[in-house]
């Protein structure tokens, strides 16, 4: 597939949590990614509004491992006090990541920036680069590291000879205005499992279990103030 891409990443820590209920208090990660955490970290790497990022696969590389530290978060009703408490995260963390790229055809304003092949080179110069923008697992303090991969596939992987596990139900993602139509943001939450260290994620229009009205939210608007398209990127770094 010409628009697709494998990429490892890793870093020391890692928090994936659903978003909805970590506004506070003690928070623990689940114990694989979420579907948006690595689509956070592919637009990372790169992202243009013209761009939707479809991730395929994930590969745990590192055997699961917890650690819990003790924190003082600012308090959320009073940002001049600060709360003490615990979050559990995943430590010593590796991942290989399949995902390619769709065109929004929710965006037709940004047509003209429908080039293909274009932002694969980006895309691919991007990776090589470690990404356009800083790159975490689930949450800002746990910065991660990226970098490519020949073939999806070629680390050895710390449950490659485990049948199945099952994790139960879990934060798939957001459904956002922009690529979905609606003034509305949606939450997504699927069952989760892995099959031999493999994590197959459910596109995010099959997932099975929808949380609605999150909130009303309308899509962003671009123009030739805050969008460059991708023929101008391509003469800028040539």
């Amino acid at each position: 597939m010409r628009n697709q891409i494998a990429f490892l990443v890793h870093g020391k820590y890692a928090l994936f949590t659903d978003p909805l209920t970590r506004m506070g208090g003690e928070k623990e990660s689940y114990q694989i990614p979420t579907y948006e955490s690595l689509v956070g970290v592919t637009s990372s790497i790169y992202w243009k509004p013209t761009l939707i990022w479809v991730i395929d696969q994930a590969r745990v590389i590192k055997p699961i491992q917890m650690e819990s530290k003790g924190t003082r978060p600012m308090d959320y009703n009073n940002s001049f006090k600060s709360n003490l408490s615990y979050v559990s995260y995943l430590r010593d963390v590796s991942y290989e990541v399949k995902a390619h790229f769709e065109f929004n055809k929710f965006r037709p304003d940004l047509s003209a920036d429908w080039n293909e092949n274009k932002h694969y080179e980006l895309m691919k110069r991007s990776i090589r680069a470690g990404g356009r923008r800083d790159v975490f697992l689930g949450t800002r303090e746990c910065q991660a590291y990226v970098e490519p991969l020949t073939a999806f596939g070629e680390n050895p992987g710390a449950y490659d000879d485990i049948p199945e596990i099952n994790f139960g139900l879990m934060f798939h993602g957001f459904n956002y205005p922009d690529q979905t139509g609606k003034d509305q943001l949606d939450a997504r939450f699927w069952k989760a499992s892995m099959k031999h260290g493999v994590i197959d994620y459910p596109r995010p229009d099959t997932c099975e279990f929808i949380r609605s009205n999150v909130r009303k939210m309308s899509a962003k608007d671009f123009n030739d103030h805050n969008f460059t398209y991708v023929d101008r990127e391509m003469e800028d770094e040539s």
